[in-house]
């Protein structure tokens, strides 16, 4: 597969704020209280479904101190439920009665439902906003024998399983990466699924100790994530899997620079519950548009690292059936789902 692309962003605008009236309670509908009238949300639950420490969860917590700081609502409450993927919690936002619900999601969960065989699927959400868009490192111990990216993948090639590399969730972007690149360096979907020895994670900080601790052999994950530790001479980065280098590294090689014609970054985004009406789910999208639209937005994705990719409405209705489509085929091709 050549310059696979799944998540680039592209920074649209989104739908303008609407006039509403306020109310009392979490959510009401104005005036005699008809379900396609406008409605306000002064408090909204936050969703991630993943453990603490990783992208999803940095995504969440800023939403979250964000939303309250800019006053847009009044609380935003965190709520982690992790596991397979995000799947976990996408069954359970299947069963939410309260429309105020935000749950961050994004290419991995994609990922996940394919290869976890979800009942439960993101077209059965209400999509709201794709908001950042990240590239992707591979990153190796500091005392790491590998010095560059063609010599990692040279061993898997030649060692197979007895080379591990860890990363978030089985079928998400850190494993379509490295199944991408197995297949640049010549390997078919079979010899991939033979080869591939990866270990996934619920969280990201599970997987930064499986590198910190040497008890893997590679990891792979959003720049933001593994940013400290490379800073800090803890951890090697041998590739970026955006177009170009990222600024907060400059001197690492992107992964088409270093011979494999890959190109991969991770969105993230904010779904809810399925069958909400037009009013709330008008509401939710002003809510996020007007973060967006905040400085301090602006600054947080500056802090993180964060390619600003804001979709909402038909756009990113139109994005996500994309991206299931071609994610979809892409873990068929490198042999991760069936």
């Amino acid at each position: 597969m050549k310059k696979s692309r799944i998540g680039t962003a592209v920074a649209l605008a989104a739908a303008a704020a609407l006039a509403l009236t306020s109310c009392s309670g979490s959510t009401e509908a104005a005036g005699d209280g008809a379900a396609d009238e406008a409605v306000t949300i002064s408090d909204v639950n936050i969703v991630v479904p993943a453990d603490p420490g990783g992208g999803w969860d940095q995504t969440g917590r800023a939403l979250s101190q964000l939303l309250t700081e800019e006053g847009i609502v009044g609380s935003a409450p965190v709520t982690n439920v992790g596991g397979a993927g995000g799947t976990v919690g996408l069954a359970q936002l299947a069963n939410e009665q309260d429309p105020a619900t935000l749950m961050v999601m994004g290419l991995v969960m994609v990922g996940a439902v394919e290869t976890n065989a979800s009942a439960v699927r993101i077209e059965d959400m209400t999509a709201i906003a794709r908001l950042t868009d990240e590239p992707l490192v591979v990153v190796v111990p500091a005392d790491s024998e590998y010095d560059t990216l063609e010599d990692l993948v040279d061993d898997v090639v030649d060692r197979g399983q007895e080379v591990t590399i860890t990363g978030g969730s089985a079928g998400g972007a850190d494993h379509i990466l490295a199944g991408l690149m197995l297949e640049e360096a010549g390997l078919d979907g079979a010899e991939i699924a033979e080869k591939l020895n990866y270990t996934p994670n619920s969280g990201g900080g599970e997987a930064t100790s499986l590198i910190l601790g040497g008890k893997v052999d590679a990891g792979i994950s959003g720049v933001g994530e593994f940013l400290q530790h490379i800073d800090a001479g803890t951890m090697k980065a041998l590739a970026v899997s955006s177009d170009e280098p990222v600024e907060q590294l400059a001197d690492v090689p992107t992964i088409t620079d270093s011979g494999y014609d890959v190109v991969l970054t991770n969105w993230r985004g904010v779904i809810a519950p399925g069958g909400i009406d037009d009013a709330n789910r008008e509401e939710l999208t002003r809510i996020v548009t007007e973060l967006h639209e905040s400085e301090a937005w602006t600054a947080e994705l500056e802090t993180r690292g964060w390619a600003d990719a804001f979709l909402t409405g038909d756009e990113f209705d139109e994005f996500l059936d994309g991206n299931i489509e071609e994610v979809t085929a892409t873990l068929q091709n490198i042999g991760l789902v069936g």
